[in-house]
């Protein structure tokens, strides 16, 4: 259960030295794209986990910095160690038997049992900063010894480092600061502290992540540490040692703690909200990359990066439901800043100048997005009338001018995309070089997009006093619905056609009658491309053959392809990403399009918002929503532990429920 049912939104678990509740995963977030993110045991099981994991080029180029800090206690004789690590061919060690409970209200903390004392050790990442603070309390009947040694892969994200004897093995000391440059293409790390440091540069070895198990068949690392530091722990009074990988943010350690939470709790929106609103607030903001120069919004932790369907989709709920239009003006600038040629790329690149591959369909939800920003700010905002409303011109002309390799306008007025050797859906799983699930031709959601996003641009138009334009994309909008009613309903399974042909009325026209969830999409983006009928009938199918109480599954399990579990090495679960799998967002248009069918039946919001809410128990992370679970029972939750636009739908649906 990733979620704590109470009235307090803040994530925590009651572990009582119990390994099982330790293995839940936890994420904290500086604004900048640098995280801290383990197991609650903090017990590394992945190869980005770590508690700096530091992003150089803000909020990309992330390197592990510091993976652990290596802490033991010393109390009348007596060492206790905290530290729980799975080497090869034995048992973890048992670090976590001392474990009693895990918080984030709002920052990190654990709380450990040691003898009859307690002792305390929290973290916080400086917003903005490369830089994490740690602190320690100690409760007990006297004094204690705490002895915490940094150990650190200095590594990109997604990689592994192996012992080698390049470490430059020299600090710098100065009164409470030590400084360390052990790989020369980093910048400088320094310690700052108010205990002892004990320099002993050295490796510690083979430590093995159980689930990078799954997939790779490397999964162990090596970490370097220069030594440790020493503290006298007094019972009630703080300790604290803080880390920064380049500059060190302003301001003593307790005023960087006291900023930090703060911060996290003004991302609580009250007592007046609901729980799970109040929640998913929080959840929210750990996507959120605007405190640095590239304002972004980070795909998903631990290892997506900047992509931009994910972005132009999750905004909507992360922000503008949120009541923050200025900071989705900020991130969607930097999408906006990403137009080349009319076209989104796949990727925000980590440097600037190199290029990715463009993006159809993130292009076409821009459209979508700006329809939200008019909805919250009106047709003359500002940023509306001079950012979006340009943009969606050269998105316009690009889509509705001479046919392309990309995406292009057919001669009945729907929307076509396709280039040889790229996928370009949002189901754009590839093994050996080609897509999982090929949807060549004319893509439904497409069409919805397409037909909603000239409507949204007519009216643009015409608040910008440009008839001409309105008028055009009026048309394109009448002609894209006209061709979708004549060409996408499935008589034979009351389902429209997930794809069909350019061409119609010809002998290599063709149409794919699969039944998979992009149909729905198009409903909750673009009602009127349906008739009553035919909303009542998706929606049933929907609901009979890929509805689960985690998501929506992305094939129905009557197709002979049908693949419900998401596990095994990299092809195998690439193989089965959307042949099967449910997809936790997807809930966001089941929302929208059942609201729409049925707007005022208090029964069907009640079954919506009890559906949502059923889908925040099962995580993997506490407190986040995870990517995707298994189509079957018991839908074991999969994939990236925290995913931006699973928290943005899935908030910006309660919002719309009125939860």
């Amino acid at each position: 259960m990733s979620w704590t049912l109470c009235d307090e939104p803040w994530p925590s678990v009651e572990v009582g030295g119990v390994l099982e509740r330790a293995g839940q995963e936890w994420l904290h977030t500086n604004g900048a794209g640098a995280f801290s993110m383990s197991t609650v045991a903090l017990m590394h099981t992945r190869r980005h986990h770590g508690l700096l994991v530091a992003a150089l080029a803000p909020p990309l180029d992330r390197h592990v910095v510091l993976s652990h800090a290596e802490a033991e206690v010393v109390v009348g004789g007596k060492v206790w160690r905290l530290a729980t690590h799975q080497f090869p061919n034995v048992a973890p060690t048992p670090g976590y038997r001392l474990l009693e409970r895990y918080d984030q209200d709002p920052l990190p903390r654990w709380t450990y049992r040691l003898g009859a004392g307690r002792f305390e050790r929290g973290i916080a990442l400086c917003r903005g900063w490369n830089a994490l603070v740690m602190s320690f309390l100690w409760h007990g009947p006297g004094k204690a010894r705490l002895s915490v040694k940094p150990l650190m892969p200095l590594r990109p994200v997604h990689d592994l480092m192996k012992e080698h004897g390049a470490m430059v093995q020299r600090a710098s000391m100065r009164q409470g600061e030590v400084e360390i440059r052990p790989v020369p293409s980093l910048p400088a790390i320094t310690f700052r502290h108010d205990g002892v440091f004990v320099g002993s540069p050295d490796w510690w070895r083979r430590f093995e992540y159980l689930g990078d198990r799954e997939q790779f068949t490397n999964f162990s690392e090596d970490m370097w540490t220069p030594g440790s530091f020493e503290f006298e722990l007094v019972p009630g009074r703080p300790t604290v040692m803080t880390v920064a990988i380049g500059a060190h943010p302003p301001g003593s350690p307790a005023e960087q703690l006291g900023r930090a939470r703060e911060y996290w709790l003004s991302r609580d929106p009250g007592p007046d909200q609901a729980r799970t609103v109040r929640s998913l607030s929080i959840a929210a903001e750990a996507f959120v990359a605007d405190a640095c120069d590239r304002p972004s919004v980070i795909a998903g932790y631990p290892y997506y990066d900047l992509r931009t369907r994910d972005a132009v989709i999750a905004i909507p709920g992360l922000l503008l439901a949120r009541g923050e239009p200025e900071r989705a003006e900020l991130v969607t600038r930097t999408l906006l800043s990403e137009l080349r040629g009319g076209l989104l790329p796949e990727r925000v690149a980590e440097r600037p100048a190199r290029r990715q591959a463009p993006s159809p369909d993130a292009t076409l939800w821009l459209f979508e997005l700006a329809r939200h920003f008019v909805d919250r700010l009106g047709p003359s905002d500002p940023f509306v009338q001079r950012e979006l409303y340009p943009a969606l011109r050269r998105v316009y002309a690009r889509v509705a001018g001479r046919r392309h390799r990309w995406v292009w306008v057919a001669p009945d007025g729907l929307v076509a995309n396709g280039a040889e050797g790229h996928a370009l859906t949002w189901m754009a799983a590839m093994v050996d070089g080609r897509p999982v699930s090929p949807r060549d031709g004319l893509a439904v959601e497409f069409q919805a997009l397409w037909s909603k996003g000239c409507e949204t641009l007519s009216g643009l138009a015409r608040a910008a006093g440009d008839r001409g334009l309105a008028d055009a994309a009026l048309a394109a909008c009448a002609r894209a619905r006209f061709a979708f009613r004549a060409r996408f309903w499935c008589a034979e399974t009351d389902y429209p056609f997930d794809c069909v042909s350019e061409i119609g009325d010809s002998e290599e026209s063709w149409v794919d009658a699969t039944i998979r969830p992009n149909a729905l999409i198009a409903l909750a983006l673009d009602p009127a491309l349906f008739e009553r009928w035919q909303i009542t009938a998706l929606l049933r199918r929907v609901r009979d053959e890929l509805l689960t109480p985690s998501g929506l599954r992305s094939l129905s399990p009557q197709d002979p392809r049908y693949r419900s579990h998401f596990e095994g090495r990299v092809v195998e679960r690439d193989s089965s990403f959307h042949q099967g799998t449910a997809w936790v967002h997807l809930l966001g248009a089941y929302v929208h399009a059942s609201l729409y069918e049925a707007p005022d039946d208090f029964e069907r919001r009640e079954e919506l918002r009890l559906a949502v809410e059923a889908a925040l128990t099962n995580g993997l992370a506490i407190g986040q929503l995870p990517q995707l679970a298994d189509g079957d029972p018991p839908h074991r939750p999969r994939g990236s532990p925290a995913q931006a636009w699973a928290v943005g739908e899935l908030l910006s649906a309660l919002v719309e429920l009125g939860v």
